[in-house]
């Protein structure tokens, strides 16, 4: 009975718990306060990276001790940790920014923060003080990229120093405070190798596009959100010869090419007067002026399609893109819809016609369900039959359930159909071998 006395009731703990995590976070303020009152700024101007760091390291671990709060050593060093984090990094997102395996950090408003691991989503621990906080680090963020958020914008995209994807949307847009999406590319992005052993697809997929790209046809890579079309657009761009001259366009820079003779060019949002926006189109008209060899366009997404596709027709082989579609077929859609927003009312034969004429090859990237991307089709456009674009599939992946931990299993299929344009490819030198295209089961997942 005496012992039953003296256990803390589960909800004691929990506020108890929630005590100490609030007393933990106020020190924290109080230090940092203390240490923007202390710094000398002249002198920090003077010192640069590391240096600075310990410096200021020495400084925070004093007003610790200046402190009455008893921490054990692992909480004061996680105390002076997130204050060097609050004071030259971007708060609490750095021990998230800092862990390899997470590729997503999405952001619903300070106190609820989630993770993408391998492919399954789950809940942090990680919390901002509150909404003011949490804007202070956006601000923070694409301002070392020239980009704003405020009310009269509340919406931006952005890169991170470490090639990462950023968007933020904030009230009053956002009803439950500020809103973040994080996709993590990383200074590191994948290779060919590492997408060959993740089973994204085969080596004869891999020869044939190879082969593709160093014939130049236009290739258009097509998938959803979270499919990985930016990292097969980066690995497939590590085929084009060094000596080939590429222009990039994106909305927010992301591409990390490889090549030496690369012009990367970024679109611009308009200033807070509503003037000076620079879109995609405007940037692909003035690309087609700069002598390009390849036009890469990170994503196609409105009327910069229609320019897009006339370059492709106007000697400009070899260019390629993204666009947001399910199937290849899906994808012929997608660019007839903007090529319509261009404010052009052609024909849907002349569209179509356009479309056949320019792209040759379509990737389809796809997320399956528990995580697992895989390239599931690489389809030929062949050209036009009467008013339809005829297309045919030469490798395809195929569904075949689900395993025991909820990830989607399937195989690779040679459909046994050999290109059209392996003239093409012999033309510039690459020789592919007839049975790459022979009618098989190629690998299982």
């Amino acid at each position: 009975m005496r012992e039953e006395a003296f256990m803390p009731k589960p909800t004691t703990t929990l506020r108890t718990t929630a005590s100490q995590g609030d007393n933990f976070d106020k020190l924290k303020q109080r230090i940092h306060n203390k240490l923007v009152d202390k710094l000398d700024l002249s002198r920090v101007g003077e010192l640069e990276g590391d240096t600075l760091r310990r410096e200021i390291r020495l400084v925070v671990e004093h007003l610790c001790d200046t402190e009455d709060t008893l921490l054990n050593r692992t909480e004061r060093e996680r105390l002076v940790e997130e204050v060097l984090d609050e004071t030259f990094g971007l708060g609490p997102l750095e021990m998230l920014l800092k862990d390899p395996t997470v590729s997503d950090i999405l952001i619903n408003g300070p106190r609820s923060i989630y993770v993408e691991r391998r492919g399954r989503m789950e809940k942090t621990t990680v919390a901002f003080r509150d909404n003011d906080h949490l804007l202070q680090i956006i601000d923070r963020i694409i301002s070392r990229v020239g980009r704003r958020v405020d009310e009269t914008c509340p919406m931006v995209d952005a890169r991170m120093l470490d090639g990462s994807r950023f968007n933020a949307i904030i009230p009053p847009l956002a009803l439950d405070g500020a809103a973040v999406s994080i996709r993590r590319f990383g200074a590191n992005p994948l290779k060919l190798e590492d997408l060959l052993n993740y089973k994204a697809f085969t080596p004869e997929m891999v020869m044939l596009l190879e082969g593709a790209i160093k014939a130049r046809l236009n290739i258009l890579i097509s998938g959803g959100t979270g499919s990985g079309k930016t990292t097969l657009l980066n690995t497939l761009s590590s085929f084009i010869p060094n000596t080939d001259r590429i222009v990039t366009i994106e909305d927010a820079a992301e591409l990390q090419l490889q090549q030496d003779h690369v012009v990367r060019l970024e679109t611009r949002p308009a200033n807070i007067e509503g003037k000076g926006e620079i879109k995609a189109t405007d940037l692909v008209r003035n690309a087609l002026r700069m002598r390009p060899e390849r036009i890469i366009i990170g994503e196609c997404r409105g009327s910069e399609a229609l320019d897009m596709l006339q370059a492709m027709n106007t000697g400009h082989e070899g260019s390629l893109t993204t666009i947001h579609a399910n199937t290849p077929r899906d994808a012929v859609a997608r660019l007839e819809t903007m090529i319509m927003m261009a404010g052009f009312e052609l024909p849907l034969k002349a569209m179509r016609t356009q479309i056949a004429s320019a792209v040759d090859l379509i990737v389809q990237a796809s997320r399956l369900q528990g995580g697992p991307r895989k390239i599931t089709y690489i389809t030929e456009v062949v050209g036009m039959e009467q008013d339809t674009v005829v297309m045919q599939d030469i490798y395809r992946f195929e569904k075949m359930g689900m395993d025991e931990t909820g990830r989607a299993y399937g195989q690779f299929q040679a459909t046994g159909i050999r290109p059209s344009f392996m003239n093409r490819l012999e033309a510039a030198g690459v020789r592919l071998p007839s049975s790459a295209f022979r009618q098989r089961v190629m690998m299982e997942d």
